[in-house]
């Protein structure tokens, strides 16, 4: 039975899982239930962390020795160290814990032992853009404000996006004007 808890971060909810694992099980359960193991960025995360982990815990975070970087492939900057750490003992720590008996000071531990571990999974962040779309008449009898050709134009305009790189989560729609429809007819001032 996992034990989860959340706290919110700026774009970011860290999850402390209490369950055991080593700290590779603790990365893959991560990857595969939220983001990954969690990345501190500053000592407002690492106290976002503290506040999830009971008193004297010990719990692993996605820093790991490899010309130190977190579990997501990013550099560190930010760094919390316990004194004399990392100090890789036999040559053999190579994953970090977040210990909150020692005010939630970094220590590097052998990745084989088990621990609760820190998650932490990205908030979606939302914007919204309006853009004003002007076509051309070609003579056609189409029927601009039909729902069905609203549609299948958002579905084209959204294929075009994705070929141009954007995230294919992008939502799409119509702006209705007061009159309940989306399209009108521009009149062109005659002198």
């Amino acid at each position: 039975m996992a034990v989860c808890m959340d706290v919110k971060g700026q774009n970011v909810t860290f999850v402390l899982v209490n369950i055991l694992m080593t700290w590779t099980e603790a990365q893959s359960y991560c990857r595969a239930n939220h983001t990954d193991l969690a990345s501190v960025r500053n000592m407002a995360e690492n106290q976002q962390v503290q506040d999830l982990v009971p008193a004297r815990g010990i719990v692993w975070i996605g820093l790991y020795r490899d010309s130190w970087k977190w579990s997501d492939g990013r550099k560190y900057s930010f760094s919390h160290w316990s004194a004399s750490e990392p100090n890789n003992v036999d040559g053999n720590e190579l994953c970090v814990v977040a210990y909150f008996d020692n005010f939630g000071r970094w220590e590097d531990w052998r990745c084989e032992d088990k621990r609760p571990f820190i998650c932490y999974k990205l908030l979606k962040v939302v914007s919204k853009q309006v853009i004003k779309v002007s076509l051309q008449y070609m003579g056609s009898d189409l029927n601009l404000n039909n729902e069905a050709v609203q549609n299948d134009m958002l579905v084209k305009i959204k294929q075009q996006m994705k070929t141009q790189g954007l995230d294919d989560n992008i939502q799409l729609s119509w702006r209705k004007q007061p009159d309940g429809k989306v399209f009108h007819k521009e009149q062109k001032d005659e002198l």
